[in-house]
């Protein structure tokens, strides 16, 4: 791609395009690499007023640097298409961790949450709108000493806030079920709609479900947020006063990103830690430990053309060694372990199980045998045909 990213394999994908593990063969690392929008089919002044826009978005998204935010590192321009290239992280979605452990702790959520707006508070100083923070645009990383670490993604819908052009063309881009009132009724987002977005994924992340719930029709699900009438939260706790606050049906009462950000941590931090401590650490269990959820399966895993995975095949005690870890480029490779079977196996070795030896069996005389043999009959005869001439001569 751009004659400079070969493509791997897909790691990734949603309404607003495909994401692709990639490699620069430039600089010789791993990238993440999406197509932000297609001009197929548009006419050359619309397509090229595509590109431009593709290409000042990608231009902001790239004046972010934060530690809770995906690097972008270039927005490439392959046959037409505008492509934008950002830091690879081995991680896991909030929304892939959501439907495994369907709610997580307040203070996992509001880390979690805290951390997602420190980066957010950068970015609106920078004047970056993000436009669509849900679970899925929030990854934790799995992998090295870095695992538990959260980072906002997906800029690629982002713009300036002074940036007029971008929504010339009436069309709202975003996910429903995380769209602020003002948003579902047609206003232009801002800095307040990002803030009621990040708080409507913390609401999920403890709540289980959206504050307007789910609904396939996304045209009812728009008229249920512009009504600003959110579900009643059951397991918020700490978290509920903070979340009505960034929920507010009123942007302009709804606190800033920064102030979301302190309160989200505060309730993070508890009576045990500090704002920095929730801010600049990796996710972590009372007992210290990596949440399991954020950690990779110990399993070896192999990657599906649409980014799922499954598990690879334990082989029987007859007819292979214990597994070994069999990974695509997309999924870093990782120790193996057998997977669990319905009954105990008492064969299973945590190393190389040796081959059974293998039994003797008959397969006939070998070759010299045979010569030997038939030798010895050869010479049987002729001491027997000269014992009957002699006989005959006597």
């Amino acid at each position: 791609m751009a004659g400079r990213y070969r493509l791997r394999s897909r790691i990734g994908g949603g309404g607003m395009g495909t994401v692709w593990l990639a490699h620069d063969q430039l600089l010789a690392r791993d990238v993440a690499v999406k197509q932000v929008v297609s001009t197929e089919g548009l006419s050359e002044e619309s397509a090229d007023n595509l590109r431009q826009r593709a290409m000042r978005e990608g231009r902001i998204a790239a004046k972010l640097a934060h530690r809770n935010a995906i690097a972008v590192h270039d927005v490439a321009l392959d046959r037409g298409e505008p492509w934008l290239v950002m830091e690879y992280l081995p991680s896991r979605s909030v929304a892939q961790i959501l439907h495994t452990a369907r709610t997580l702790d307040v203070d996992q959520a509001a880390q979690i949450g805290a951390q997602v707006a420190d980066a957010m508070a950068t970015a609106h100083t920078a004047g970056i709108i993000h436009r669509d923070i849900k679970p899925g645009n929030i990854l934790v990383t799995t992998t090295g000493r870095d695992a538990g670490l959260v980072k906002i993604t997906d800029f690629g819908i982002s713009r300036a806030k002074d940036d007029t052009a971008a929504n010339q063309s009436g069309v709202i881009t975003g996910t429903p079920a995380y769209f602020a009132p003002e948003v579902a009724r047609g206003a232009d987002p801002g800095e307040a709609s990002d803030v009621y977005s990040l708080g409507a994924t913390v609401y999920t992340l403890v709540e289980g479900r959206p504050p307007f719930g789910v609904d396939d029709d996304s045209l009812a699900l728009l008229h249920k947020v512009a009504r600003a009438r959110i579900n009643p939260m059951t397991r918020a706790d700490a978290l509920e006063p903070v979340l009505l606050a960034m929920l507010e049906p009123h942007p302009d009462k709804r606190p800033t990103m920064a102030q979301a950000r302190d309160r989200l941590a505060r309730v993070a931090a508890g009576s045990r830690g500090s704002i920095q401590q929730v801010l600049t650490s990796p996710l972590r269990r009372p007992d210290g430990g990596t949440p399991v959820w954020a950690q990779r399966s110990p399993r070896p895993s192999r990657s599906h053309p649409t980014g799922t995975h499954r598990p690879v095949v334990t082989p029987t005690a007859d007819d292979a060694p214990a597994a070994t870890s069999t990974s695509d480029p997309a999924t870093p490779r990782s120790s193996a372990s057998p997977a669990p079977s319905a009954t105990p196996r008492a064969d299973v070795m945590s190393g190389p199980r040796p081959r059974p030896t293998p039994r003797p069996t008959w397969s006939g005389p070998s070759t010299s045998t045979t010569t030997v043999v038939l030798g010895l009959f050869a010479l049987v005869a002729l001491i027997a045909i000269l014992v009957g001439l002699a006989v005959a001569l006597l």
